[in-house]
């Protein structure tokens, strides 16, 4: 019993002499994590890796399951997700009051759209990763409970500027996650989960995602409206960012009015205003791919240079006219629609 005792011994110092620097700081920084999270009763992830992120529209988002069950995502993969800053300004955010809603959820006008269970006071749950790391995170169900938050706050009309990108970002997160939740559906009642490549689901998502980011593309680069602003005299930015509201009038003006016989009065119907004023979508986004978008981008960039060559607003309208006459509503092109 001894020699083998010896035997086991000497196996174990050659294991541990074959490993690098790394590795030892590794084994050792995980050996203390656990440590840590039994000491004081933390949750360990027992599957998940930040080797080995969730990617969806080129975002990684880390996520684990942990020992009692729960998914979480870490807390700066959530708030990356939906389009806030990983940490929020001045290092704050990290943990939340608790008496307090999280910080993507605390805002004013979002209120009145946060359910009863969202509405509880809520604090990132903090846990133990595989390699001991000591992180915090939010459950994964609350991402797509969240994202709804955002689009009914959008739907009424009482989104801030600041968050429109998040609306955004939450619209495209909710249509992705409910197509592949039932292509996952289906591969569970049909049993191909059990077939399928591991990384199958994931890479669904992402193209998905990336499908839709292409549809939020910006369309009118920053020069178009420079030399707008040029032309009216009006400062480069604006203080607050914002365009002036005439602006959107001369863009149809411009532009649309300009595309197509007809296709400023189907925008119009296909992409009406809401009760607030405000559009679900921009007018772009229901241009075709193969006609419509690289119409737009041609006469953009043609106007755009008319707009150079001008010194002012009459003089640039009256070349406009001349060159790209409006044209009209008695006809429709194909492929604008």
């Amino acid at each position: 019993m001894e020699e083998k005792n010896k035997q086991k011994q000497a196996a174990a110092k050659a294991r541990a002499d074959a490993l690098s620097p790394a590795d030892r700081s590794a084994i050792a920084k995980q050996a203390a994590g656990k440590r840590w999270a039994k000491e004081h009763g933390l949750p360990q992830a027992q599957f998940g890796s930040s080797e080995q992120p969730l990617v969806i529209g080129g975002i990684e988002i880390d996520c684990y399951v942990l020992d009692d069950g729960r998914r979480v995502l870490t807390q700066e993969s959530f708030l990356t997700s939906i389009g806030r800053a990983g940490k929020a300004k001045g290092g704050q955010g990290v943990r939340t009051a608790v008496d307090k809603l999280p910080p993507f959820l605390a805002a004013t006008n979002l209120q009145p759209f946060v359910d009863q269970e969202l509405s509880q006071p809520t604090t990132p749950i903090e846990f133990v990763t595989p390699n001991g790391a000591r992180v915090f995170g939010y459950p994964a169900e609350m991402l797509p409970e969240v994202c709804r938050v955002y689009l009914s706050a959008r739907d009424a009309g009482t989104l801030m500027s600041s968050q429109s990108h998040i609306a955004q970002r939450a619209d495209m997160l909710v249509r992705a996650l409910a197509s592949v939740g039932i292509v996952a559906l289906v591969d569970e009642a049909t049993g191909y989960q059990e077939v399928r490549d591991k990384k199958a689901l994931s890479a669904l998502l992402d193209k998905y995602l990336l499908q839709e980011f292409a549809k939020w593309a910006k369309r009118f680069p920053d020069s178009f409206y420079k030399e707008m602003f040029r032309l009216r005299d009006w400062t480069y930015p604006t203080v607050s960012g914002q365009k002036p509201g005439v602006v959107g009038k001369y863009t149809m003006d411009i532009v649309y009015d300009r595309l197509a016989p007809g296709l400023v009065q189907e925008l119009e119907t296909r992409n009406p205003k809401n009760d607030a004023g405000k559009r679900v979508s921009k007018h772009h986004q229901w241009l075709s791919e193969d006609v419509g978008h690289p119409a737009l981008s041609e006469h953009i960039h043609a106007v755009t240079g008319l707009m150079r060559a001008c010194d002012n607003w009459p003089q640039f309208m009256n070349m406009l006219d001349r060159a790209f006459p409006r044209k009209g509503a008695s006809l429709r092109l194909e492929g604008f629609d």
